[in-house]
C-alpha cells in the first residue's frame, strides 16, 4: 500500500507540474503574447482556459483520460522545447514563433489517436506450441483477458467479438480474468455472458478470476455482485475455476487459480495433486507472477493477462523493474512450461494503448 501511495503521489506532483508547464507553453503563442502586452493577467487566464479545454474535454470519457492527455502533452512539449533550444543555440538565431509548441500539439494528437486505435481495434495473435504429451488431435485454445466491460467494449460490442472467436473454431475458450470491473454494468455483463454461452466448442468456456472481478469498492457501487457474475456464468454454461481443477477427457486438465490479490489462494503444487500428470495441464492464472512455482510444478501451459502488455509506455516496464510481474507480454518458455501473457481484449479505465495492442489470442497445441 505504501508503494502505491508513493506512486500515486508522484503522479499527482508530475500532473500538477505538467499543468503549469502546458499553461506556460500556450502563453508563448504569439497571439496570446500580443494580448499580454496590454492585458497581462487576461493573457494568462486565456492560456489557462485553452490548456484546461484542450485536456479537460476528455473528461467526457473519464478523469483518467484527462491525466493521460495532459501528461503526454507535457512530456512531448518538454522534449520539443529542449530540441528547439539546442537547434536555436547551434544556429544562433531566435524566433518569435512557438514552433515547438505547435509541433508538440500535433505529435501528441497523432500519438494518442494511434493509442486510441490500438485500444479499440482488436487484432488476432497466434502461437503454435508442441508437447511431448499425447494431445490426441491437438487443441486450439482461444484466450482473452481483461475485457473490463464498459471501457472499450459494452455487451453488444463484446458479443460481436465472440462471433469472431467462433469463426476461429476453438476447441476451448479461456477467459484469464478481469472480465468486469467496478465500472461495468449488469446489462453488459449479462449480454456478454449470453454471447459466450452460445459458443460452439469441443470442451467449453473456462474462466479464471482476476483482481478486478470481485470489485474493489462496496457491493453497492456497481449494480451487480460477484455472486451475480458467477450465476450468469452458471446460467450460460461457463466453467469458473477458482482454485479448482477439472479433467477434460483423456488428454487435458484445466486448473483455475484464485487471483493472488487474495492471499489465501492454494499453491500450484497443491492444485496439481488432483490433476493427472500424464495429461496436458492448462493453468489459468490472471497475474503472471508465480512463474518459478509453476515451472517447478512442471505444468504445461500457463495463461495470464493483467499487465495489458504495458498499455502506456513506460508503465509496463516499470512493473517489471519493481518485480510486480514475471513477464509483460507474449510467450516465454521455462523448463517444460510455456507461459503466455495476453495484452487483453480491452483495457482498464484508460481507452488508449500506446505500448501494445488489444488482441484475441489463438494457441494451437500439437504433439
Amino acid at each position: 500500500m505504501t508503494m502505491w501511495l508513493a506512486i500515486f503521489g508522484a503522479v499527482l506532483i508530475f500532473a500538477i507540474s505538467g499543468a503549469v508547464y502546458i499553461v506556460c507553453g500556450f502563453h508563448r503563442f504569439s497571439f496570446i503574447k500580443k494580448l499580454g502586452e496590454k492585458h497581462r493577467i487576461i493573457s494568462w487566464i486565456v492560456s489557462a482556459i485553452i490548456a484546461a479545454f484542450s485536456c479537460g474535454i476528455w473528461a467526457i470519457i473519464n478523469v483518467w483520460s484527462v491525466a493521460v492527455i495532459m501528461i503526454h502533452l507535457f512530456i512531448i512539449w518538454l522534449i520539443c522545447d529542449i530540441i528547439t533550444a539546442v537547434i536555436r543555440k547551434i544556429r544562433g538565431k531566435k524566433t518569435e514563433l512557438n514552433i515547438s509548441g505547435a509541433v508538440a500539439i500535433v505529435i501528441t494528437a497523432v500519438y494518442l489517436i494511434l493509442g486510441w486505435y490500438f485500444a479499440h481495434h482488436i487484432f488476432i495473435t497466434k502461437y503454435n506450441l508442441t508437447s511431448y504429451k499425447n494431445t490426441g488431435n491437438g487443441i486450439r485454445i482461444v484466450l482473452i483477458a481483461d475485457s473490463h466491460l464498459g471501457t472499450t467494449l459494452n455487451g453488444e460490442q463484446f458479443a460481436k467479438q465472440v462471433d469472431r472467436i467462433q469463426a476461429l473454431e476453438p476447441d476451448m475458450v479461456v477467459i484469464a480474468g478481469d472480465f468486469v470491473d467496478d465500472e461495468s454494468k449488469k446489462a453488459d455483463m449479462e449480454k456478454a455472458c449470453e454471447a459466450l454461452g452460445n459458443l460452439n466448442t469441443t470442451y467449453g468456456v473456462f474462466y479464471g478470476i482476476g483482481n478486478h472481478d470481485r470489485g474493489y469498492y462496496s457491493e453497492q457501487y456497481r449494480d451487480f455482485s460477484f455472486d451475480d457474475l458467477c450465476k450468469a456464468f452458471n446460467d450460460n454454461g461457463i466453467h469458473y475455476l477458482i482454485d479448482e481443477t477439472t479433467d477434460l477427457g483423456n488428454y487435458f486438465c484445466v486448473i483455475g487459480r484464485n487471483d493472488n490479490y487474495d492471499n489465501e489462494r492454494k499453491s500450484i503444487a497443491d492444485l496439481i495433486n488432483s490433476c493427472d500428470s500424464s495429461k496436458y495441464q492448462i493453468v489459468i492464472d490472471h497475474q503472471p507472477n508465480d512463474y518459478k512455482a509453476e515451472s517447478d510444478a512442471e505444468v504445461d501451459l500457463v495463461l495470464s493477462g493483467h499487465t495489458h502488455g504495458g498499455p502506456l509506455i513506460p508503465a509496463g516496464q516499470i512493473g517489471l523493474l519493481i518485480g510486480a510481474n514475471d513477464a509483460l507480454y507474449g510467450l516465454k518458455h521455462i523448463n517444460s512450461t510455456d507461459f503466455i501473457v495476453t495484452s487483453g481484449i480491452s483495457t482498464w479505465a484508460i481507452p488508449f494503448k500506446t505500448g501494445t495492442i488489444s488482441e484475441i489470442v489463438v494457441i494451437d497445441v500439437e504433439k
